[in-house]
């Protein structure tokens, strides 16, 4: 069982295999930057934080259909009760990306979201506006927002860090991460972190929608994601590369989500 932090070293891959993947975040950063100040309608701003949210439900197996992310936003929720929870789960989650891109911003809000307040901040602003209801796991285990486990988990084949030890690991997480370089290594370094923070697995439940906040709202202070919203990049950790997020690609993502809705 895992207990002491150098137990899930390394925190970024061997050098060997670094230096290609700093090569093309290089590429992609300079991309990012031109992208970053091409202007994007306010509308398509809305609809894209929409199928943020759509996305983040799916992923997590409680999908909920855009014109059903829609009719909640007007708070008319469905007369059925798992997916009314799931309606309110996806607008939870458009107004917390909306607070946390206002709370963390530039160099200094990149730094603060390498601790471990701000993992807690990022659950207790996503969970914290879900009414007693909904803050339960499958297993009716209350959710407290922003409360690391209290407990040992287990993740499919995965056992993360016995829950005493939880301080430790994150705090080991934020020095690390926090400690590269702006540019290209830190692209890469969040593509790192993202993996850890699921490893690591700090809360009893909500931590894939914390990690994916956390990636978009780090992506956003250190300034990749433009008007639009939406990351300029697509951090793919299970591959360890990048690929950019043209304005034609966003567009065409865009209206394939509205037409799931359809």
């Amino acid at each position: 069982m895992y207990s002491r932090p150098h137990q899930f070293e390394p925190l970024l891959p061997a050098e060997a295999r670094l230096e290609p993947l700093l090569a093309k975040a290089h590429d992609l950063a300079r991309q990012a930057t031109t992208l970053a100040g091409t202007r994007v309608p306010p509308e398509l701003r809305t609809l894209l934080r929409s199928m943020n949210s759509y996305y983040t439900n799916r992923i997590e197996g409680q999908h909920t259909r855009p014109h059903e992310i829609e009719e909640a936003l007007r708070r008319d929720f469905s007369r059925n009760a798992d997916l009314a929870a799931r309606q309110r789960l996806a607008v939870a989650h458009i107004e917390a990306e909306t607070a946390l891109e206002t709370r963390y911003q530039g160099d200094e809000g990149a730094l603060a979201l390498y601790s471990t307040e701000a993992v807690q901040d990022l659950h207790r602003e996503l969970f914290a506006r879900l009414p007693a209801k909904d803050l339960l796991t499958s297993e009716e285990e209350p959710v407290v927002p922003g409360q690391l486990r209290k407990r040992e988990v287990r993740v499919g084949q995965h056992v993360p860090p016995t829950h005493g030890s939880l301080p430790a690991f994150l705090e080991r997480w934020g020095t690390f991460y926090r400690g590269v370089r702006r540019g290209e290594a830190a692209l890469i370094a969040l593509a790192a972190a993202h993996q850890r923070l699921g490893w690591i697995h700090p809360f009893v439940d909500g931590n894939g929608r914390v990690m994916r906040l956390h990636t978009h709202t780090m992506l956003s202070a250190l300034g990749y994601t433009g008007d639009s919203g939406r990351p300029c990049v697509v951090l793919r950790a299970t591959r360890s590369a990048t690929t950019p997020c043209w304005p034609t690609q966003t567009h065409r993502a865009a209206a394939t989500w509205t037409a799931a809705g359809t």
